[in-house]
């Protein structure tokens, strides 16, 4: 389970069951027909929009539950598309500030339509707040996610940031990469820990022991449980369900594992911090 997946895009000690053994071999298999076919990542990205809008359109007849099947297994077709089109980018070294923030307003997107499509068959005041609510939940966790395991794969392999990013790039990659790198400054003491460590890949491989339990508890923040959600509570009759569900425990999730994984960064740059002397061995010395 620890064995990198053979495009090397993600440690497999923090992934889910549903990415581990169907949506990553998924997009693994369709990888070398988008090749030969010259498919590019951002065309994949767009088609994932598209199954996802195809998604929200079944949705919009939740209660019909065969329909509602429809609505997950088109979802389960954008989630596919959304792991192929980093693997076109990584096969292709197409990946750019530009594609990563196609691929974030692709998913995003997805998710907005099916939020639109819920509140429309609701249609109440109460049913529109809490879409709204739950939006703007899954956009600051999706976001705040993203940063943490793209963290934890860079400093894994003992590289670490030196400064906290400036975005750069048109206002809408600046923003969307800003809110992405947020806790950086936060996260700045063990960046400086894991630069000046005498060995930088040990360092970051005990970090990585100790960091997979909360980023491992962050996945249930991933569109995998998402899409499984939506589909529960439209199949128990009931969308709100799934709203509040976004709301609140989603939202006690990512806050529980943005503290859990800030005391995992501060244990150790507690341990390698340098003790002054004591009064008695300054006079001894």
């Amino acid at each position: 389970m620890t064995v990198a997946p053979p495009d090397g895009s993600r440690d497999r000690r923090i992934e889910i069951p549903s990415n581990l053994w169907l949506i990553h071999p998924a997009g693994r298999a369709l990888l070398p027909l988008a090749l030969a076919r010259g498919i590019s990542a951002n065309s994949v990205s767009v088609s994932g929009l598209c199954l996802g809008g195809a998604a929200a359109l079944a949705y919009t007849q939740w209660g019909n539950w065969a329909l509602a099947l429809v609505g997950l297994v088109l979802s389960i077709g954008w989630l596919v598309a959304d792991g192929l089109d980093g693997m076109v980018a990584r096969a292709t070294k197409t990946a750019s500030p530009l594609g990563r923030m196609l691929d974030g307003l692709c998913d995003h997107g997805v998710f907005a339509l099916i939020y639109v499509s819920l509140a429309l068959t609701i249609d109440t005041p109460e049913g529109w707040i809490l879409a709204f609510a739950a939006g703007g939940a899954h956009a600051v966790q999706s976001n705040m996610y993203e940063g943490e395991r793209s963290r934890f794969h860079r400093r894994i392999r003992g590289v670490a940031l030196e400064a906290p990013p400036v975005p750069t790039g048109n206002a809408l990659v600046r923003f969307y990469d800003g809110v992405a790198s947020s806790i950086d400054r936060i996260a700045m003491p063990f960046e400086r820990t894991l630069g000046q460590a005498s060995d930088p890949v040990a360092l970051g491989a005990s970090y990585g022991a100790r960091a997979v339990a909360p980023l491992r508890f962050m996945a249930l923040l991933t569109a995998n449980v998402r899409v499984w959600a939506i589909f529960v509570a439209c199949f128990a009759g009931n969308p709100r369900i799934f709203w509040w569900f976004e709301i609140v425990p989603l939202t006690l999730v990512a806050i529980v594992g943005l503290v859990w994984h800030r005391r995992v960064e501060r244990a150790f740059v507690h341990s390698t911090t340098p003790r002054p002397k004591t009064a008695s061995r300054m006079h001894l010395s």
